[in-house]
């Protein structure tokens, strides 16, 4: 419990350096313990942890969440500490793959792109010492989302597809996802037709799962999550009939909590205002956007995707009104 209070003091002043030292502290003392060869006997209530990790915010701040993933992922490390069959321990680390994993999920929304990265390294340790691949995939895949999100859209194609080909053949959350995130990677990057077989890959992937799989939470694709990265990935193209029809789905699909989806969704409506022709229009909807945010919400990814509306505006279009409401918006 000290622990828990403590790192939610730290992170609710925001992601300052004494956060960042505990949120490292806590990652670092943990991958240290992978590297022993233990595990706890009794796994129930871990998995279970982390299967309601997976469920997301339920409106809470991120940091909030953040701060009791990362207790929790803490309490592992006693367990590992301790001899354990090699199959126990083959199921802690795949629950430290995934706390782990979902706590770089975290980072990378808040903007946080180093610790996001430094996370889903450990994350990948643990994932390849769980012997389970369709979650090393999965953790490749989200990590590819860091450099695709914050305008380095080429290495995360390399990412993504290095978790397509960990995934496989076969139909699973992780395939799927990997299929989606390279094709929103191959769009941003002008590689038209490469992301047009990668969405075509993920629609099939989609059809495909199993209702397991199809659950919405971070660990599996639910439907919701797919038209989220559709709609990304066809307004990249300038695919704006498309764009929109997945857009409409996923906020049909949304909780009326999920602040930032929704978020994410109104700006790439907006991002199809522009490619139709109305930066006026694509700019007063971003600007509304950012205003209705939570203070929580408004550093990170929702505010990035809104720079990156801002900066596709000619510049000769900076002192129109709309823009410079916009540019103001940003700097608030």
């Amino acid at each position: 419990m000290n622990r828990r209070m403590l790192l939610r003091g730290a992170l609710a002043a925001g992601l300052t350096g004494a956060a960042f030292t505990a949120l490292t502290d806590t990652r670092r003392s943990v991958e240290l313990a992978l590297a022993a060869d233990s595990a706890p006997a009794n796994l129930s209530d871990l998995e279970a942890a982390a299967e309601a990790y997976g469920y997301g915010y339920h409106g809470q701040p991120p940091t909030r969440v953040l701060a009791d993933l990362v207790v929790d992922f803490a309490d592992l490390q006693p367990y590992l500490d301790r001899p354990q069959p090699v199959a126990t321990r083959m199921r802690v680390c795949r629950a430290a793959g995934q706390m782990a994993g979902m706590a770089a999920i975290i980072l990378h929304d808040l903007g946080a792109r180093k610790e996001a990265r430094a996370w889903f390294a450990t994350a990948s340790t643990a994932a390849k010492e769980s012997g389970d691949p369709q979650l090393h995939a999965w953790i490749l895949a989200r990590e590819a989302m860091v450099p695709l999100n914050y305008g380095a859209p080429q290495a995360a194609a390399v990412l993504s597809e290095q978790a397509r080909q960990l995934a496989g053949s076969r139909p699973t959350a992780a395939a799927t996802l990997a299929a989606a995130v390279a094709a929103r990677a191959y769009a941003l990057s002008r590689q038209p037709e490469q992301a047009r077989r990668a969405l075509a890959a993920a629609d099939t992937f989609m059809e495909r799962l199993d209702a397991d799989a199809r659950a919405d939470t971070w660990l599996t694709h639910g439907e919701q999550k797919h038209h989220v990265h559709l709609s990304h990935a066809l307004t990249a193209l300038g695919d704006t009939r498309r764009a929109r029809e997945s857009q409409q789905r996923a906020l049909q699909l949304s909780a009326p909590t999920s602040t930032m989806t929704r978020s994410l969704l109104a700006i790439d409506a907006a991002a199809c205002a522009r490619h139709d022709g109305d930066a006026q229009e694509a700019c007063q909807r971003t600007a509304v956007v950012l205003s209705g945010l939570p203070d929580a919400y408004r550093t990170g990814l929702v505010h990035r995707r809104a720079l990156d509306l801002y900066r596709s505006i000619p510049a000769q279009h900076h002192q129109e009104p709309a823009v410079r409401e916009l540019r103001e918006a940003l700097a608030a």
